[in-house]
């Protein structure tokens, strides 16, 4: 059971580690947009472009939270170490969002996984109905990390666009080249596994009942997967009848 737990959460911190670079010193001003208006960002994005990724698939839903000028974001997404081992899968990770209130494109975001507390989360351009450009950045010790997507209602964006708000973010100071293409060809609706990281994944709760059976048989379909973590849990399809395996 170690073992797996292990497995998992060094999986986890891998998707997270990576989709950053780091950089010394302070982290470059990023504009927020003004006349922001959250009510018609929420709702789901697909990822087009991101800062040193992997992953595939990956999708955005902005939801609202439980006080005002509070939301969450799930971003789910396959999980690359996962997908290099041929295992249909969902990574689910939910951050909790914090708006300024007086620069409502201005945000703070914190991450489950993220040991070193909240970042900064800015819309600096979106249409609502199209496209959208965000940026996070994350001060550490003498440094900091950074993050830009390139966010689209659908699975493709034109390249003007795209170019648009690649040239955005150069203006800032910040490198486009630095951004990863996401392929959203053949996404999976269905997956045979599915890791949930959410605020409640580590609970002293959670953390009691971590891990009652384990991913088996990765190489040759999973079977079993991690139940407990919280919401790190498995949902089975076998001989056509659902197994839900959440605690």
């Amino acid at each position: 059971m170690r073992a797996t737990y292990s497995f998992l959460l060094t999986a986890a911190l891998i998707a997270v580690a990576a989709a950053h670079t780091y950089h010394l010193g302070n982290c470059p001003i990023v504009e927020p947009m003004s006349g922001f208006q959250m009510s018609k960002f929420l709702g789901v994005w697909y990822a087009i472009q991101k800062t040193s990724t992997g992953s595939r698939c990956l999708t955005y839903n902005f939801t609202l939270g439980e006080e005002p000028g509070e939301y969450n974001l799930e971003q789910v997404s396959e999980h690359p170490v996962l997908g290099v081992a041929s295992v249909d899968n969902k990574y689910h990770y939910t951050g909790h969002l914090k708006a300024n209130s007086d620069v409502p494109a201005k945000m703070t975001v914190k991450f489950p996984l993220s040991v070193a507390g909240t970042s900064s989360f800015t819309v600096f351009m979106t249409d609502y109905d199209t496209y959208a450009g965000i940026y996070t950045c994350q001060k550490l010790p003498a440094a900091n990390r950074r993050s830009a997507t390139i966010l689209s209602r659908t699975k493709t964006l034109d390249k003007m666009v795209i170019d648009k708000i690649r040239s955005r973010l150069s203006n800032f100071g910040v490198n486009p080249y630095d951004l990863s293409i996401i392929d959203h060809a053949k996404c999976p609706a269905e997956t045979n596994l599915n890791f949930n990281i959410d605020k409640e994944t580590f609970s002293p709760q959670s953390i009691a009942g971590v891990v009652r059976k384990a991913g088996e048989k990765l190489g040759d379909g999973v079977e079993y997967a991690a139940e407990g973590v919280g919401k790190v849990y498995n949902h089975i399809k076998k001989d056509g009848e659902e197994e839900d395996g959440m605690p």
